[in-house]
């Protein structure tokens, strides 16, 4: 990129020893500050649109009071428990005020296979208490459609940065080293498809990762069917109020892109950055989970499973009597065996 000095028009260079920008005609100085570029990350958000009629007034809207979470279900469900804290959720009335998802993915592994990925991981663990192989506990595992907002751009930036190679040598008296700097440039446009921003406060943004990531070639067209036998969580963070998130996975995604096309320096520095969007718009989706939510002495563990791929994540909890009466008996074992070797070693030097 070249700026025109405002004195003498001639192209202004970057100066690493006044870290200032220079001009080499009439040695004019100014501040970076004066020639900053802004992102322009600005997105047009139009995501979701209205639901066709009749489709809302066969939802229904359930409430937890202990967490605040707000499921929607089809107007066919009686009562069911909030499948982030698990505590039962009370009919708050039928659905109104949420756009209707534009896609979703569709559930491709069923309650059975949910549960049985619990009862793998569960088993896999020696000290858990009985609660969490109680087979009528395993059954509370509920599907969930977790909002997400996905966004799309096309972007071109511009990335400027200082470079330095190294060159050492010797002679028969003298020992060399030479610094030399570059001024690098990089320019180019990269396409963004579907990144994802959790759409819901609810859903633990740790826990929601470790099980991504959601093929969406698989996703289709939202259907008011797809819901059958499932919840949905309705989003409480909408598609403005994700863009930041949105605009640091751009921005950081980008740069890392234009970096790894820098090579063959001892070390490069980046002196700026611009990223513009083109195009920026997102739309609504909403992906598969298993959940499992459930509390063990005061504190509460979750367990998803990708409804999609079958990746399973969750924290289990220790049985503390069992660990102890383990580590007892494990105590008793090692004192035996010290005492056969003690006696062992006494006879040999006798």
């Amino acid at each position: 990129m070249e700026y025109e000095c405002p004195a003498c028009g001639g192209s202004l260079t970057f100066d690493s020893k006044s870290q200032k920008i220079k001009c080499p005609f009439c040695d004019s100085e100014y501040e970076i500050s004066q020639f900053e570029e802004n992102d322009g990350m600005n997105w047009e958000v139009r995501p979701g649109s209205q639901w066709d009629e009749g489709e809302e007034s066969s939802m229904e809207v359930y409430s937890c009071n202990s967490c605040g979470g707000e499921i929607v279900c089809e107007d066919t469900t009686v009562s069911t428990s909030c499948p982030y804290c698990g505590n039962p959720v009370v009919l708050k009335g039928k659905l109104s005020g949420m756009l209707k998802p534009d896609y979703v993915i569709p559930f491709k592994l069923d309650k059975n296979a949910a549960k049985a990925a619990l009862r793998r991981h569960v088993s896999s663990k020696k000290l858990v208490p009985a609660l969490f192989k109680d087979e009528n506990h395993i059954d509370e595992i509920k599907g969930v459609y977790i909002p997400f907002w996905l966004f799309n751009a096309n972007v071109s930036a511009n990335m400027n940065y200082r470079g330095e190679r190294i060159r050492s040598w010797s002679d028969s008296k003298h020992n060399y080293v030479e610094h030399s700097y570059y001024d690098i440039y990089r320019e180019g446009n990269v396409i963004f498809d579907n990144i994802p921003v959790d759409g819901s406060l609810k859903m633990p943004n740790d826990l929601m990762e470790s099980i991504e990531p959601f093929d969406f070639s698989e996703a289709v067209e939202f259907k008011k069917s797809y819901l059958a036998g499932y919840m949905a969580d309705k989003y409480d963070i909408d598609a403005k109020d994700s863009i930041d998130i949105a605009n640091n996975r751009v921005k950081t995604s980008t740069e890392d892109i234009f970096r790894d096309t820098v090579g063959g320096y001892s070390s490069v520095i980046p002196q700026s950055s611009v990223v513009n969007l083109q195009h920026g718009s997102a739309q609504y989706a909403l992906y598969p989970v298993w959940l499992l939510n459930t509390t063990w002495q005061g504190n509460t563990y979750t367990f998803a499973m990708n409804g999609q791929t079958g990746k399973f994540i969750g924290d289990l909890p220790m049985d503390k009597k069992a660990y102890w009466k383990k580590f007892r008996m494990m105590a008793g074992i090692f004192a035996v065996i010290g005492t056969v070797l003690a006696a062992v070693i006494d006879y040999m030097f006798v």
